[in-house]
């Protein structure tokens, strides 16, 4: 945890809470071990699309399509999201949750690696929300920067690993050194690139908020 647990459970207990079929899914998602964005998340999400009020959001990272169908509850009406996918078993659940909860004229999966779909997608976006594979990020930035409008949001999730971040490369354990070494690649470029004014944030397992110039 990046913060006390004690602290961290009574914040989320401030939660409003979600919609019953959210709540379905992120139960689902709990039981069969896939990932789901955080309590914590989940409120800084909701707080980031009352105040940006978007209406392009582009999210890395599907999964099973529990924070798509968040992010269009919360979402100003008229919002489009599109949100990339690349495992089959998660696009088929993810498909089906979009099409139960109505959403499937204002959520469009792309199926396919993201470093692959990014370099086909024009336009701009207002939003863009990381919640991919985490040693990816450094990889997707240079697209992920031409695709965000002036202005835009980009929120990056899971940054701090656990904690593990602060460690050196040495004291993590040898298969997560290349995703350590690329993950503060990654928070580096983010504090530093010209375009960007950029937060770390210790909620939930670290974002980042960054705001292109």
């Amino acid at each position: 945890m990046i913060i006390d647990e004690r602290m961290s459970a009574f914040i989320d207990s401030m939660d409003r809470g979600n919609t019953p079929f959210l709540d379905e899914i992120e139960k689902y998602a709990v039981q069969n071990q896939v990932p789901v964005i955080r309590k914590s998340m989940q409120q800084l999400l909701k707080f980031i699309l009352a105040m940006v009020k978007p209406k392009n959001i582009l999210e890395v990272g599907t999964a099973i399509g529990f924070s798509a169908l968040l992010m269009s509850e919360y979402a100003p009406a008229g919002c489009h999201i599109d949100t990339i996918e690349k495992y089959e078993k998660r696009i088929l659940i993810a498909r089906e949750n979009f099409a139960r909860a109505e959403k499937s004229d204002v959520i469009t999966l792309l199926e396919g690696d993201a470093i692959e779909i990014l370099q086909t997608l024009e336009g701009s976006y207002d939003l863009i929300f990381m919640d991919a594979a985490k040693g990816q990020y450094i990889h997707f930035l240079p697209d992920i920067l031409r695709l965000l409008a002036p202005g835009g949001l980009l929120v990056s999730d899971n940054v701090l690993q656990d904690g593990d971040i602060i460690e050196s490369r040495f004291a993590v354990t040898r298969r997560n050194r290349t995703i350590h070494t690329r993950m503060r690649e990654y928070l580096y470029e983010l504090t530093h690139h010209e375009q960007l004014a950029t937060t770390i944030l210790p909620v939930g397992d670290g974002v980042t908020l960054s705001v292109k110039h």
